[in-house]
């Protein structure tokens, strides 16, 4: 199992921006992390479209954008034209589930579902086959860095297991929130293979250092997977 890592760019320097982005790719990240925040859903307002599409611009990337807004249906389509490539929408999220998923791949990007720390993984089951990624809440949402809440490890572990037993064992599980080189084994033992890392990357004076210790961490559980 190969572990992504992607960045979340919540914790980047903003008068920086894309130099930031374009320092964390050279460095080793696999994805950029978007946290789009509508104030409503979540208790904090961050970026938008305009801010998506001013990076896909000048920094080519997988964006990897994670909509906590209380209407993503009707968004999902302007964040896709600006240069997403995945969009992940919340379960919690007004807009129905399924509608929104269909609608995100029929704009040309993959589609991930997210659950907040409260919200029992059972929700998503039906829309496993709709999904391409399901990403947990390490968190609660709308901050960073936050500690990582200990019971969201094994819920990464039950998402895992009902995605085998739905025949979805290629199914991305995001671990997002409070990930740093101690809970990234921990998140990948339990069958995360895309880590998001927000002050453990962007807080970090050597981002390749700091990206290759967190890659380091989900090996060394990936060499023991192999023994």
């Amino acid at each position: 199992m190969k572990v992504k890592i992607s960045p979340s760019i919540l914790s980047a320097d903003f008068a920086r921006l894309g130099d930031e982005c374009r320092e964390v790719l050279r460095a080793g990240a696999d994805w950029l992390h978007l946290d789009v925040m509508d104030g409503s859903f979540v208790p904090n307002i961050s970026m938008g479209i305009p801010v998506l599409a001013g990076l896909a611009r000048c920094v080519p990337a997988f964006y990897d954008v994670h909509l906590m807004i209380q209407s993503p249906l009707r968004y999902a389509g302007a964040f896709a034209q600006a240069g997403a490539s995945m969009i992940t929408i919340h379960a919690e999220a007004q807009s129905d589930t399924a509608q929104t998923l269909e609608a995100i791949h029929g704009a040309g990007c993959l589609a991930g579902v997210a659950l907040r720390p409260s919200t029992p993984v059972q929700v998503v089951q039906d829309c496993l086959a709709h999904a391409d990624m399901v990403l947990v809440m390490t968190v609660e949402p709308g901050f960073g860095g936050q500690r990582l809440l200990p019971q969201a490890v094994e819920k990464i572990a039950q998402v895992r297991r009902m995605a085998q037993a739905c025949g979805r064992s290629g199914l991305w599980v995001q671990a997002d929130g409070g990930v740093c080189c101690e809970t990234a084994r921990q998140c990948v033992e339990a069958g995360a293979d895309v880590l998001v890392a927000g002050s453990a990357v962007f807080g970090q004076a050597d981002r390749a250092h700091a990206i290759a210790k967190l890659r380091a961490a989900a090996e060394e559980r990936n060499e023991k997977d192999k023994l």
